[in-house]
């Protein structure tokens, strides 16, 4: 896998989520309706968003990735934001529904005797898929900076603490013979599915549109700027950024003494942004050089 272009890793994470969320819906799918649990159905409507959303995974990924074309001339990077809003929304959109079950379930006493073991066999192997596969997808997105595969690892990560959480609430059932905790452990489930929903919403839903990078990274961008003051940068100004994809863009505004030659500028420019590059990874740095006597002709 190392030698495997980073472009190619990702899409193969994608492609893996895929196939492992499709064989993990179908169990849980046997086992809720085998059963009866509603705890194990909202489980596998839980898988089936994860599902939905490893498939626009893939496909953001993959037009992602293609170079910038004459109708795209920015590149294709927004469709990971795109995919990553809309991921976090099938969360949110999953969520709800269980909550509307196990309510309904609660609220009118449509509680009905059935035999975990089934499902703690399935909730179990569950587990461990998901543990495994989002490992590996955390792994891609941390070395490509894909909010896209960020987002599928956050849904599986969910999963995995989900079905956890059935998991044990089917062996209580299993020991204490109490049905109602079946529903409550769905409304547990939910609720934490709904944060991290949201969670996920409001990131990619800031990249969409234009929202500036975390302080840490505007801190970091400033302190790099200043460390070539000693080079010739007299000051910085105007720094604006953001994410589009996996790609941090950078503006900025560098003051140069008068008398610098253009060349010694754009050398030092270059200087700059692969200084930024090494200390934020896969930037896209713009910069406007000005020299120190520029002030007198600037616009009010």
């Amino acid at each position: 896998m190392r030698f495997m272009d980073i472009n190619l890793q990702k899409k193969f994470a994608a492609g893996l989520s895929i196939f492992s969320n499709a064989a993990i819906i179908i169990l849980k799918l046997i086992a809720g309706f085998l059963s009866g649990s509603i705890s194990i159905i909202s489980e596998a409507i839980h898988s089936l968003s994860d599902m939905l959303a490893s498939v626009l995974t893939f496909f953001s990924v993959t037009r992602a990735s293609e170079p910038a074309d004459k109708e795209h001339p920015f590149g294709h990077a927004r469709y990971e934001d795109m995919s990553g809003f809309i991921e976090g929304v099938l969360i949110l959109f999953a969520a709800f529904f269980i909550i509307f079950e196990a309510g309904k379930k609660l609220l009118f006493g449509q509680h009905i005797d059935f035999e975990p073991v089934l499902g703690i066999y399935v909730m179990l192997f569950a587990v461990v898929a998901n543990f495994a596969v989002s490992s590996y997808l955390f792994k891609i997105a941390k070395k490509s900076q894909s909010i896209a595969l960020l987002a599928d690892a956050e849904h599986l990560r969910t999963d995995i603490y989900s079905s956890f959480g059935v998991l044990l609430g089917l062996v209580l059932i299993k020991i204490t013979g109490i049905q109602i905790l079946d529903p409550l452990i769905a409304l547990l489930v939910a609720v934490f599915i709904l944060k991290t929903g949201f969670s996920i919403t409001k990131t990619a839903w800031n990249n969409l549109l234009d929202s500036s990078l975390p302080e840490k990274d505007v801190q970091l961008i400033e302190k790099v700027v200043t460390d070539f003051k000693d080079k010739g940068v007299l000051k910085y100004k105007d720094i604006k950024s953001r994410q589009v994809g996996a790609h941090k863009i950078i503006e900025m505004v560098l003051i140069f003494p008068s008398e610098m030659t253009i060349l010694a500028c754009h050398n030092l420019c270059d200087e700059v942004e692969e200084k930024l590059e090494h200390a934020l990874g896969n930037t896209v740095v713009v910069i406007h050089a000005e020299p120190d006597c520029a002030k007198v002709i600037e616009k009010v």
